[in-house]
């Protein structure tokens, strides 16, 4: 996977891939791919409950009266209170720049990981910078992250080392966020609740639960090798 993200595109000097006008677009790109299996998608609908039988297994979805049902549900933790507990915070750091980082030979985009013991704690700091070259930002801006774990009633000093290599802010936002994990594995109740966002900007956990969470409900590893589209569609 490396070796085929770094020659991926050319002149790429790491492997690092992020897509054009922002990472939407892999939702996006899942929901064309769903519809090529016969899948269908619902967007924006609020206040979705999820629904459960008279055993407590989860058999589908409402919303505005409408109900949607299911074999099982997967979803994050704020659509099932009471089946997830907090196992920390997280404190993000949202920066717009008119300049690239310094010192990263004027990068369009940054991936910076800044290890615990050096900055004196407990947990690593993450920097992630994109800008205009990814149509996220308008011509000649940077949109930074700084995140870590919180570790003191003070969220947003603990910042301080990661904001400090962005030189000039234009302007910033600052939030602090519960990290969620479900206190289940899903296959009793048929709720399978993904983990929630922490601090990371390189998706490694992130892609780490997807896979637990394919392996939960399929009993299978994922298999990521390519398949023919027309051979999906023959089979329907």
């Amino acid at each position: 996977m490396y070796h085929a993200s770094l020659f991926r595109y050319e002149g790429l000097s790491a492997p690092y891939l992020y897509p054009r006008y922002g990472l939407g677009e892999l939702p996006q790109s899942f929901a064309r791919l769903s519809a090529v299996y016969g899948g269908v998608y619902m967007l924006n609908k609020p206040d979705v409950t999820v629904l459960f039988d008279d055993a407590g297994q989860a058999v589908g979805v409402s919303s505005e009266g409408e109900t949607a049902k299911a074999k099982m549900v997967v979803g994050d933790p704020s659509y099932f209170p009471g089946k997830t507990r907090c196992v920390g915070k997280v404190v993000r750091c949202i920066c717009f720049l008119s300049h690239p980082i310094p010192d990263t030979k004027n990068g369009q985009s940054v991936q910076i990981i800044l290890p615990q013991k050096q900055i004196g704690r407990h947990s690593d700091m993450y920097v992630f910078c994109c800008s205009y070259a990814h149509n996220v930002a308008p011509n000649g801006k940077y949109i930074a992250f700084v995140s870590t774990t919180v570790e003191t009633a003070n969220p947003e000093a603990e910042l301080a080392p990661g904001l400090a290599l962005l030189g000039k802010i234009d302007e910033k936002f600052v939030e602090v966020r519960d990290i969620y994990e479900p206190l289940q594995d899903g296959t009793a109740d048929k709720c399978f609740i993904s983990k929630g966002y922490d601090a990371t900007t390189h998706f490694e956990t992130t892609i780490e639960d997807v896979l637990g969470m394919f392996r939960r409900i399929t009993g299978k590893e994922l298999d990521l090798s390519a398949k023919e589209v027309v051979n999906v569609e023959e089979q329907q």
